[in-house]
């Protein structure tokens, strides 16, 4: 049943969750709704701030709280932003992998072009932001999605592009088919006239396609020929979903190659923070799973230190072990607690003996890095693990890595002379 917060307007409202999304509700409401009730719980209170929920008639919870935690009537910012905004105004963007490259990359494509595009979600301001701020019927919204958000939407946007598809986020959702659901969930509500624009090499994706009430659109040949920034495969498809979008739009290929040449790709994935002692050095902190580090090798081939591990989320690593054998990776810090379950599926390889270091210190993971590294070689941050057991989150971690690969490049600067 959909729930529209007008209903709700004289009544006591609980934000649950007061981060970015919970304070920008707050706004939105008190702007929006001048005489509504609001009381605000969150889990910086302590265990008992669910009990809250007791004291209202209805809840607007922030994504990271799961939905079976909710015991009144509930809403969110994301369906609060959807029954707002006429959907032919949004572009909704999910995927496993990929996705705030590919929104940024749509957003950048049509701003460039023209349009006026508001980039919102997880990489860019909070959903009910861009309303209060004001908007025309020309203005579109790109919408980055997590499976957090689209766990309990009850719209679709105009179009849907779907980046990638593995598993992740379980200990969120509780199993990988309640992942996918989520996933899925931003389908479900479209029409005839909607569009979905997929990742054909991901057969579920197909599956949902196949399935789809609108049209299914997804890019076929080869897009390696825009000159671009991005690195791997991987980018090459994600080019190709965004060059999808803009062609709905009527923008040309001739401007789609220029918009595409002048993009900057987002920090900590992929990038290169730099040559030091001839070393270069890779940071791709966000990539937390087995998959997108599997990606990151490919892309970058000359890996000789890679850095590996972190939360352990029961991730299955024997692709990920077969790769750093295929393109012969020497070295490999582990952090804890994942680097266990790596080095236990890398033992399994008689054939394959890299050197293995263990660390839960990234000072001394960039130490180990600078003397075991050859120069003209590769070093990577890609840690195939979610951050949480060490870091406050990816960009904590990527950070960190930049700051002291800098630091140690500067610290010894005269050995760097000398040698």
């Amino acid at each position: 049943m959909i729930i529209h917060i007008s209903e709700y307007a004289d009544k006591k409202v609980l934000i649950l969750g007061y981060g970015g999304e919970g304070k920008s509700t707050e706004l939105f409401l008190r702007t929006k709704y001048p005489g509504i009730s609001i009381k605000i719980a969150d889990q910086s209170e302590g265990e008992a701030y669910l009990k809250k929920q007791n004291e209202c008639d209805f809840v607007i919870k922030t994504p990271g709280i799961p939905k079976k935690l909710i015991t009144k009537p509930y809403t969110t910012a994301t369906n609060i932003f959807f029954e707002l905004v006429p959907k032919n105004q949004i572009i909704g963007v999910t995927g496993s992998k990929g996705k705030s490259t590919t929104a940024s990359l749509i957003a950048h494509i049509l701003k460039k072009s023209g349009w006026d595009v508001r980039l919102i979600g997880n990489i860019g301001k909070p959903a009910l932001d861009s309303i209060l701020t004001g908007y025309s019927s020309d203005t579109i919204f790109v919408y980055e999605l997590s499976s957090y958000q689209l766990d309990d939407i009850q719209y679709s946007p105009h179009i849907s592009v779907i980046t990638a598809l593995f598993p992740d986020h379980i200990p969120y959702h509780g199993t990988v088919e309640k992942y996918y659901n989520a996933k899925h969930n931003l389908l479900k509500h479209a029409e005839s006239n909607d569009y979905v624009i997929y990742n054909k090499l991901y057969k579920m994706l197909t599956q949902w396609a196949h399935d789809f009430s609108g049209v299914a659109l997804s890019p076929s040949g080869k897009n390696n020929h825009y000159q671009t920034k991005l690195i791997g495969k991987h980018n090459q498809s994600n080019i190709a979903l965004a060059v999808s979008v803009a062609r709905l739009f009527d923008i040309s290929e001739r401007d789609c190659h220029t918009q595409i040449q002048s993009f900057e790709p987002l920090p900590h994935r992929l990038e290169n923070i730099g040559t030091f002692r001839g070393i270069n050095f890779y940071d791709d902190a966000i990539s937390t799973t087995p998959e997108s580090t599997i990606a990151a090798l490919q892309s970058l081939e000359m890996v000789e230190t890679i850095l590996l591990g972190g939360q352990d989320r029961g991730y299955q690593f024997n692709l990920l072990a077969e790769t750093l054998e295929k393109y012969g990776v020497n070295n490999i810090v582990l952090f804890p607690d994942a680097g266990t379950a790596i080095e236990a599926e890398l033992a399994k390889r008689s054939s394959y003996k890299p050197k293995i270091f263990h660390t839960s210190k990234m000072r001394e993971a960039v130490s180990i890095a600078f003397q075991n590294t050859s120069s003209g070689s590769i070093c990577l941050l890609s840690t195939a693990s979610p951050s949480y057991s060490i870091w406050k989150n990816f960009i904590e971690k990527g950070k960190q890595f930049q700051t002291f690969v800098r630091q140690y490049a500067q610290e010894n600067q005269n050995q760097e002379t000398t040698s």
